[in-house]
């Protein structure tokens, strides 16, 4: 699951949708502290090494991954995270600040914050507990509601839970909030087919005859993925939290789409600042039912394969900018096709007016651009056209280094490594195969019409 406000699409705000291979055995502590408190023993006492509960505060510069690859850091030098928070910085637009709440050893807590100097910028060490206060910028509004986090937590425990076979009623997921969703998709329906490419808004009404898109109701994300199956290939997967970058990117080469399941908070629910059903439902899914952007995200997603960490995070920006935010032209008018915009009627509003700053598409020049996940976008990038975009990505493509070349095999669904002439003859027969049968079908168009 990248996000709208997506790649920090895919840090960390909420404790439960943080995968416990992270958390650094959270559930392990707690129940240790139970025993010790029944048996009347102090924690901590008689370990080797004594254990304490403390805090840091550090900022990050506002990129693709850039949270994942510090809570990294933690999980390294056996750190244990009981609670986590954000928030925009205040000495840096550009920076978010981290609160985490930690537990270990003080020796475990110096190497840590030595590894974070050389990754972050530590802002402070043992803040008090009232640092921030939900009116402070608290990143997930949902956060302080224990009923909403429990549900979160439940999502959480089906995608960890997930898998592919049997197909039937692994994805299934019965008593989300529906209210939420009634709230986005009338003004999406409304708004939409002005501004967007006919394509997108003209699967909505399939959406709702094979997929339940109804403002009672969330659809099941088995009927969703069934559904996107016969149209273009692509199946979506439940994921318990964020991916990095290159996880993202790879599962778009096998057309798997990670998706969220959670729904934002009741509280505001025309703006959520992390990827949640609403902004896949709306977002990306219109858009994967269409083959042509269904495989311009795979093609994105096969070029990550191999690739170095740089250029997977240029192909993650592009991502973001085209899939996430991007525009293009259609007749003369600006149209909107990324799945961020569609899902957020206030940014897409801003990204067609004039106070949005509009550039050309150029992945040499837009891999640079910042991306942003809790505000509006400094700048939008616009193409001539969708195959324009397509084009100038496959060409972008060719540039990353990497001794072979990938091919998606449709028939076995896998990818295949290009880097002997043995590999590259079995794609060359079925591009024959292919070819004779397109020639076949011409000849019997041409007997038909009598040329």
């Amino acid at each position: 699951m990248f996000s709208s406000k997506y790649w920090a699409r895919r840090g960390l705000s909420l404790d439960s949708a943080v995968p416990e291979e992270l958390l650094g055995g959270l559930t392990q502590n707690k129940a240790i502290k139970s025993e010790d408190k029944k048996s009347g023993k102090e924690p901590g006492k008689g370990d080797a090494t004594e254990s304490s509960k403390t805090a840091v505060v550090f900022s990050l510069k506002n990129e693709v991954g850039g949270l994942v690859k510090a809570l990294r850091l933690f999980q390294e030098k056996h750190v244990n995270m009981l609670h986590i928070e954000s928030r925009r910085s205040r000495r840096r637009s550009s920076e978010v600040e981290i609160f985490v709440d930690c537990e270990c050893g003080k020796t475990e807590f110096n190497e840590l914050i030595q590894l974070l100097k050389s990754q972050t910028t530590i802002v402070t060490l043992n803040p008090p507990e009232s640092i921030w206060t939900e009116e402070e910028g608290m990143f997930q509004r949902g956060f302080k509601d224990n009923v909403y986090r429990q549900r979160r937590k439940y999502f959480v425990d089906v995608a960890m839970g997930y898998k592919y076979w049997p197909a039937h009623s692994q994805g299934r997921v019965h008593g989300r909030r529906n209210e939420n969703l009634g709230c986005c998709l009338p003004g999406a329906l409304q708004t939409l087919p002005d501004p967007c490419l006919p394509r997108v808004p003209e699967n909505f009404p399939l959406l709702t005859k094979h997929c339940g898109y109804r403002e009672d109701n969330v659809p099941q994300l088995e009927d969703v993925s069934m559904f996107l199956k016969e149209r273009s290939g692509f199946t979506v997967r439940p994921v318990a939290g964020y991916l990095s970058p290159r996880d993202f990117l790879a599962g778009l080469a096998y057309r798997v789409f990670h998706c969220t399941q959670y729904v934002r908070h009741g509280s505001d629910p025309l703006y959520t600042p992390e990827p949640d059903t609403c902004h896949e439902l709306l977002g990306h899914v219109p858009l994967l039912a269409d083959p042509k952007f269904a495989q311009f995200s795979q093609e994105i997603g096969l070029a990550s394969l191999g690739a170095s960490d740089e250029d997977v995070q240029k192909l993650a920006t592009c991502y973001f900018f085209t899939i996430e935010f991007g525009l293009c032209k259609q007749e003369g008018q600006l149209r909107a096709y990324g799945a961020g915009l569609l899902s957020s009627i206030g940014e897409l509003k801003h990204a067609l007016s004039d106070k949005a700053c509009v550039k050309a598409f150029d992945p040499k020049t837009t891999c640079l651009q910042e991306c942003l996940i809790t505000t509006f976008q400094d700048a939008y990038f616009v193409s001539e056209s969708f195959e324009e975009a397509k084009e100038k990505m496959r060409d972008f493509a060719k540039s990353i280094t990497r001794p072979f070349s990938v091919y998606f095999n449709p028939y076995t669904q896998s990818i295949e490594i290009l880097k002997d002439t043995r590999s590259i003859e079995n794609v060359v027969q079925d591009l024959r195969s292919d070819l004779n049968t397109v020639c076949d079908a011409l000849n019997k168009m041409n007997q038909y019409l009598g040329i």
